[in-house]
C-alpha cells in the first residue's frame, strides 16, 4: 500500500478507465446536488447551477457539501484553482463522514507564489486516524482551465485520479487486521480557506490579502454512487455487479510498472514529507503483501 512514509512512489495505472452507467446523483447542477454550508455570500452558485465559486476573506472561508450521503462510488469534480499568488490558501475537495472517528478521503491543493507549481496533497483517514499523506507537484497549470479530479471508492480499493490518470491506489488489507473505510457513509465536501500557518513552505509564506480575491471554481460534479439514507443503500446486489467501478482494481502489470518508476512520467513528482511520526508509520506500511 502506498503511503508517504513507506513508499517512494504512488501507484499509477495509465490505461485504467472506470466506466459505469449507474448514476444515482444529479450530474452537474449544484442547485440540486449541494448545500452551501459556510461563507455568507463567499460561495456563489452561478449559470443556472452549472458553476460554483468560492472566495474567502480574512473573516471566513466558504464551503459546501453534497445533499446526499454515499457508501461507495466514483466521484468526479472539475476544478479551476486560485490563480496568481495563492500562497497560504488551501482548496479542498473530499469525502468525509461526521465525527472525530469519521472516515475521510481527500484532495487538498496547496497554494503557492506566482510562477511556482501547485502541490496536491491527498490522505485517507480511517476511524479518525490519518498519517497516510502523499504530496505531488502538478504537471500542468491548474489555474488556466478546469481539470477533473476523481475519487473511486469501492469495497476493496480507493483510487485518486487527475484527468482520468490514476495517481494513487489505497487498497484494503483487512485480512492483516488493517481497517478500511466501509462502515461509515460519507458526503462530498469542498472548501477554500486561509491556512497560512502551514500551507505554503510549511507556513513560511503567508497569505497576501492585497492579492485578493482568491477564487476557486467548481463545475460538473458527477457521482456514480450508492446513496445511503436511513441505513439503507440505493444499490442492490444485482445493480452493483453490473457496474465496473464497484469491483475495479489495478492490475499487476500496472503496479509493477509503477514500482519501476512510472511515477516520474508526465512530470509528476512525489514530495517526501520529512516529519516525525511519534506513533510510527501506519501498519499497512510495514506489510509486504
Amino acid at each position: 500500500m502506498a503511503c508517504y512514509s513507506c513508499s517512494s512512489y504512488p501507484i499509477f495505472l495509465l490505461s485504467f478507465i472506470v466506466t459505469s452507467s449507474f448514476i444515482v446523483a444529479n450530474a452537474g447542477n449544484f442547485n440540486k446536488d449541494v448545500d452551501i454550508t459556510w461563507g455568507d455570500g463567499r460561495a456563489k452558485i452561478l449559470n443556472e447551477g452549472k458553476l460554483l465559486t468560492l472566495s474567502p476573506d480574512k473573516a471566513s472561508g466558504p464551503a459546501f457539501q453534497s445533499k446526499n450521503e454515499f457508501l461507495y462510488g466514483k466521484f468526479d469534480m472539475q476544478l479551476k484553482l486560485v490563480p496568481n499568488n495563492s500562497a497560504g490558501t488551501v482548496t479542498a475537495y473530499y469525502l468525509k463522514s461526521p465525527g472525530a472517528s469519521g472516515d475521510e478521503i481527500d484532495f487538498e491543493f496547496l497554494g503557492n507564489l506566482s510562477g511556482n507549481p501547485y502541490i496536491v496533497h491527498n490522505n485517507v483517514y480511517i476511524q479518525g486516524k490519518g498519517d497516510r499523506e502523499q504530496q505531488f507537484y502538478l504537471w500542468f497549470d491548474p489555474t488556466a482551465d478546469f481539470h477533473t479530479y476523481s475519487i473511486l471508492w469501492n469495497p476493496g480499493h480507493i483510487v485518486f485520479y487527475i484527468d482520468g490518470r490514476p495517481i494513487r491506489e489505497f487498497k484494503t488489507l483487512e485480512s492483516f487486521g488493517i481497517p478500511y473505510p466501509k462502515k461509515q457513509s460519507m458526503r462530498m465536501y469542498a472548501s477554500l480557506w486561509n491556512a497560512n500557518d502551514w500551507a505554503t513552505r510549511g507556513g513560511l509564506v503567508k497569505t497576501d490579502w492585497s492579492q485578493a480575491p482568491f477564487t476557486a471554481s467548481f463545475r460538473n460534479f458527477n457521482a456514480k454512487a450508492c446513496v445511503w439514507s436511513n441505513g439503507i443503500s440505493s444499490c442492490s446486489s444485482n445493480s452493483t455487479t453490473k457496474n465496473s467501478w464497484f469491483s475495479q482494481e489495478l492490475d499487476s502489470s500496472s503496479q509493477k510498472e509503477a514500482k519501476m518508476g512510472a511515477a516520474k512520467l508526465h512530470g509528476l513528482q512525489l514530495l517526501h514529507r520529512h516529519k516525525s511520526v511519534p506513533s510510527g508509520p501506519p501498519q499497512e506500511c510495514t506489510n509486504k503483501n
